[in-house]
Formats: structure tokens, sequence, C-alpha cells
């Protein structure tokens, strides 16, 4: 999934800067937009386009629901994504957009740079994120799920669109939009491939519908 300016897997980085954030799921060929505005991530964003483009987003174990302390605890799991694009504003913030490239597992934390947290990681399980070829889906079974999740969830959605999408980028994005919380985006952030993470994101939504009532279940 390297694309014409992407990594190549043997070519990921051996140290990478982290954005903790609850909430935030970033998969492999999904696109994330994020403000930012703190000053550390602000250096972090600086720092990163002046080297590979990447940053590791990963999960804090609990909401904080404001800024995220310095050393808030970390899921183990995150997935790095590059910078492929950026947009001054005129209050001092960064508008910018990052594209999954791979997970990783934490594997030692290292010094602070700049006020950010930096960790060495572990790319070596999640190989296949950077697979070039295509994963099966049963799209009609899977779309028929979606859509009585999405009247569970009385969410609206360019149908059309989706339909054109590829898989892998069709599951990826749909489970960064869909409103899972944090435990279950972690599970779906830890799913050891494709396979498993279209496994899981079926099961949630199943589990949604049902608690929704009879009318969306049998929809």
């Amino acid at each position: 999934m390297a694309g014409p300016f992407g990594i190549a897997f043997d070519a990921l980085p051996g140290a990478i800067s982290i954005f903790p954030l609850p909430g935030a799921l970033l998969l492999p060929g999904g696109r994330l937009p994020l403000n930012i505005f703190e000053p550390r991530y602000l250096a972090m964003i600086f720092d990163a386009l002046g080297d590979s483009r990447l940053i590791g987003m990963v999960q804090t174990e609990a909401d904080h629901g404001g800024l995220v302390p310095e050393d808030a605890p970390l899921f183990g799991i995150g997935c790095a994504g590059r910078i492929v694009a950026f947009n001054e504003t005129r209050d001092g913030r960064l508008m910018i957009t990052l594209e999954g490239v791979c997970r990783y597992r934490i594997d030692a934390e290292l010094g602070d740079k700049n006020g950010y947290r930096r960790v060495r990681p572990d790319f070596s399980a999640f190989r296949a994120d950077m697979d070039e070829r295509p994963a099966g889906l049963d799209r009609d079974g899977f779309l028929e799920v979606l859509r009585r999740y999405f009247d569970a969830k009385q969410l609206k959605v360019d149908w059309a669109s989706l339909e054109q999408t590829e898989d892998r980028l069709l599951i990826a994005n749909l489970a960064m939009m869909c409103p899972f919380g944090l435990p279950e985006k972690q599970a779906l952030l830890e799913a050891p491939d494709f396979a498993a993470i279209t496994s899981v994101m079926e099961q949630l939504m199943t589990m949604a519908i049902q608690e929704a009532g009879p009318s969306t279940a049998t929809h």
C-alpha cells in the first residue's frame, strides 16, 4: 500500500513520535483528519514534515475528556500514519490528514523530544498491512449488515460512493467513521489481519442492531 509517495515496509523507521488520542482510530489505508493546536504536537508535526512524515497514532487506555496528560497510559498497539496533507490556519493551528500505513506494537518508550513522546515500534506482526494484494470480502452480506447498522444508528451515508470503494479502503474508512467506543476501536486495531478486522466490525454492528430492537434487527 506504499503508492508512488509511500514508504516500503523494510524502510519503516526504528523510532517514531506518537500522538496519544482516545477515540481516534487510524487503520492502514484509511485517512484521518486532525486539528493540531497544542505546542508539543505542533512541534511534532513540523519535525515529522522535515523527516519521514510519519507519526504514530495510539489510543490512551482512558478517555480523559480533554487534553491528554503527558504520562497517560497507552494501549500497546497503534498505527503509523503518513502526513499526506496539511494546512496552516491564521490562529496558529495545523489541519492535517494522516493516511494509515502500518500498525505497530510499542516495543519501548523512548525519551521525549520537544515535549512529545516517542516510541520504538515493532511492525513485524503487521507486514500484511502493506500487502498490495486485494483481500476478499462478501460485499453483499457486509453491506446488508451495514445498512441495518446505519438504520439503527440513524446515520446517513453516500451509498453510491461506498459501493465503488475498494474492499480494503471500504473497511478501513468505515471502521474509522462508525461511532464505536474506545474499547471497540482498539479491538478493531488489534485484529490480526483484514479478514479479522472485517469480522470484528460485523460483530460490533450486529450487537448494535440487536440492542436497537427488533425493528432494525429484521429490516
